[in-house]
């Protein structure tokens, strides 16, 4: 059996704000609470190579790890996958932006698989992915709109 999460939530930011500051990996620790670096391995065109690494969790283990990540902006998506994949067999992400009434509704979808030895099963990952996911997408969401709010300040 495989994973599988599906969250979304809708930004009150313009499409390039909400673009910029999502995809900007090197700024990640600043946007997600649970990142404690992001170093850029490699950029190829419209790819990134990059390692992501937590802040410890509550047993002190540190998790880090290799994704690569490559956007397409004019369909307004992103896809990305672990090469370092740590206790998954896989990990496959696909981020969708679409304008919609109050904003832009961005949607993460993540596909895995966890592997045997893993400390959890596919199911308790779920769990996690879907409760620490709507944790991170309401930070972003308040930083991404307070940017927003303050770029439409200094415009004005």
């Amino acid at each position: 059996m495989a994973g599988h999460t599906d969250n979304t939530i809708v930004i009150d930011a313009p499409m390039d704000v909400v673009w910029d500051m999502t995809n900007d990996v090197a700024s990640w620790p600043q946007l997600f609470s649970e990142y404690a670096a992001a170093e850029i391995l490699e950029r190829d065109g419209d790819s990134v190579t990059f390692r992501l690494t937590m802040h410890p969790d509550e047993g002190g283990t540190v998790w880090s790890w290799v994704s690569k990540r490559t956007v397409d902006r004019p369909r307004r998506e992103v896809r990305a996958h672990r090469i370092e994949t740590g206790p998954f067999e896989y990990m496959h992400i696909h981020w969708t932006y679409t304008e919609v009434d109050g904003g832009v509704r961005m949607r993460w979808v993540q596909d895995f698989h966890m592997l045997p030895q893993a400390p959890v099963d596919d199911e308790a990952m779920t769990a996690h992915l879907n409760r620490n996911t709507v944790i991170q997408m309401d930070r972003i969401k308040g930083l991404v709109e307070a940017a927003a709010r303050g770029q439409v300040a200094r415009a004005s």
